[in-house]
Order: structure tokens, then sequence, then C-alpha cells
């Protein structure tokens, strides 16, 4: 996942959030299928539609018209986290311990890039997980893509 800016994160957060829904995270993808895709994910308490996620298009795109804060072009999408919810910050971490996650990580640490297991918890900049009964500790900052397992 590639995080979107600090600055892009806030204006798009101060425009979904009052429209009441929780702005699990944008993702901006350079090069993404010929192009840039700027991806935000949402969500409220009884889930969202098609019709949550266009009026949150509608919005958003209108504020990016006038803030201007990507060079060129690129495509908005607005979507629901789904069952494989992406991870992007420590609080998302803290929220969902306890749960499978999918984690990957940029560069690969001791020649090893996916794990999938439980996440454990979250201390300073580190999240614990746990594999076949080892816990590894994986540093945030090194985390390219981190999800949840859906379990049925």
């Amino acid at each position: 996942m590639q995080k979107a800016s600090a600055k892009l994160q806030e204006i798009i957060r101060k425009v979904v959030e009052p429209m009441g829904y929780e702005l699990v995270g944008v993702e901006y993808l350079s090069g993404y299928q010929g192009g840039n895709l700027l991806r935000v994910y949402i969500d409220k308490e009884n889930g969202i539609d098609v019709d949550d996620c266009a009026a949150v298009s509608h919005q958003v795109s209108g504020v990016l018209d006038v803030e201007d804060p990507l060079p060129g072009q690129y495509s908005l999408e607005v979507s629901s986290p789904g069952l494989d919810r992406p991870l992007f910050e420590a609080d998302d971490f803290r929220r969902f311990v306890g749960h499978k996650v999918n984690v990957k990580l940029e560069p690969s640490v001791g020649g090893r890039r996916k794990y999938k297991g439980m996440l454990l918890g979250v201390e300073d900049d580190q999240i614990l997980v746990e594999v076949d009964g080892e816990v590894y500790p994986l540093f945030m900052d090194q985390i390219q893509e981190a999800r949840l397992v859906p379990e049925f």
C-alpha cells in the first residue's frame, strides 16, 4: 500500500468525517495500470453501499479540484474496506488485536517478506504477529501492506 501524504489524508478526512463516515485510509498509487489512482476507503457502523461511495466521491472530488493537492491526472476510487480490511495506522492495528492478518514488508526482513498470523499487539513502532507459534515484531515503517484475513 502506498499511503497518501499526511496533507492529502487530512484534506480528505475533513470531507469524509463530517458526512458521518469513518476514513479508514487513503492510498495514492502512481503508475497504476498506466495512470495514477487515489483510493479512499470509508466505513460506517452498519456498512456502506454504492450510494455512500458516490456521495463521498462527489464531495471529495469537488474539494480536490479546489485544493489541487495532486500533480497531473488521477482516477478517484471510493470504496468499502471489505472483509479483508486494510490496516494503515497503529490505531487500526490496536483495534484489531486478536484477529488474523496478512502483512507484507518492504524490504524483507531476514529473507522473509510475508507474514500471516495472529495480531497480538502494538508496541512503540512495531506490531507483534504470531506465525506458527513464533512471535515476530514487525516495524510499522517497513509494512508495505497489511490486511485482515476474513474468517467465516
